[in-house]
Formats: structure tokens, C-alpha cells, sequence
């Protein structure tokens, strides 16, 4: 099964947008924090699911994003998703309550200490270090363990440093 979902990071004052999913009862992102999204609906385009997602979770419209890249998850469970990431930096209207989970505004320093996926550690350190749009496929053991990562088409060291 191939999935296709958008991913923002909302930044505001050295801080992200967080989504702490508590509410969903069988929910492959419980208790993680991600960034806002969701997936495509019909004959959307990374930009039309990214700003939709967006609304629909925070209430906010975009006015300046960028798209940072192309994330490939295997689930290890049959299930591989493309994620488009992007990340945002302006705005307009006023925060709702999310139905899936609560929404923090994190400092990009704390990030690191919560209780995130371990390839999206990878991706925490690409937005920071780089501008240039990536290509990352995350491989994962259908048991939410990261077993092997590439950057554009290279494999890298994991976050805990074992290779992949």
C-alpha cells in the first residue's frame, strides 16, 4: 500500500509548531510529536494538501512556505508513504483546537528531548543544516525501529550511530 501525506513545520521565534498526538485511539503517531499534515485527498498537490492540512489542524492560513523534501517511509508493516515536507514561516488567522492531539509552540533546541520518531531526528537536522531540497528514505522494522536511512540515495549513519 502506498500512502501520499504533507508534513509543516510552522516556525515562529526560534520555535516549531508541535503536534503532541494524544487523541486518536489506534493511532500510528500516539503519544509522538509531529508537525502538522495529513493526506492527500483527491487530485491535490503537495502545495493544495499542505495549506488544507494546515487550516484544518490550526486554524492558520499560510502566506511563505518552502518545500524541503521528499521523505520515503517503510513501514516494514507493507505500508510506504511519500511525504512532502515543508516547513513555513508567515501566517494569518486564529489557533483552533486540533482533534488530533495539542498543539505546542516548541523551542527548535527542546526539540531533540521529546518524544519523536528516530528518523525524524534526520530530518530535524537537514531542515537546520541545509537550504537544498533532500530526498530521504526511512526504512523501519514494522516494530517503529529505524533500520536503514539514505540521504539522496546514499545510505547514512543512523541517529544512535549504528550504520544503516
Amino acid at each position: 500500500m502506498t500512502n501520499l501525506s504533507t508534513l509543516c513545520y510552522i516556525e515562529q521565534d526560534g520555535k516549531y509548531l508541535m503536534l503532541h498526538r494524544i487523541v486518536k485511539k489506534n493511532d500510528v503517531n500516539k503519544d509522538k510529536w509531529i508537525g502538522v499534515g495529513g493526506h492527500f485527498e483527491a487530485d491535490e498537490s503537495p502545495e493544495e494538501c499542505l495549506i488544507r492540512e494546515v487550516r484544518e489542524e490550526t486554524g492558520y492560513t499560510l502566506t511563505s512556505w518552502k518545500y524541503r523534501g521528499i521523505v520515503t517511509f517503510v513501514s516494514g508493516n507493507g505500508v510506504t508513504e511519500y511525504m512532502s515536507l515543508f516547513t513555513a514561516d508567515s501566517f494569518t488567522g486564529d489557533p483552533i483546537a486540533c482533534d488530533e492531539g495539542k498543539l505546542v509552540w516548541v523551542d527548535k533546541k527542546e526539540v531533540f528531548r521529546l518524544n519523536i520518531w528516530e528518523g525524524d531526528k534526520i530530518f530535524f537536522r537537514l531542515l537546520e543544516e541545509t537550504d537544498a531540497f533532500f530526498s530521504l528514505k526511512l526504512v523501519y522494522d514494522g516494530n517503529s525501529r529505524l533500520v536503514s536511512a539514505a540521504l539522496n540515495g546514499k545510505e547514512m549513519e543512523l541517529p544512535d550511530g549504528r550504520e544503516s
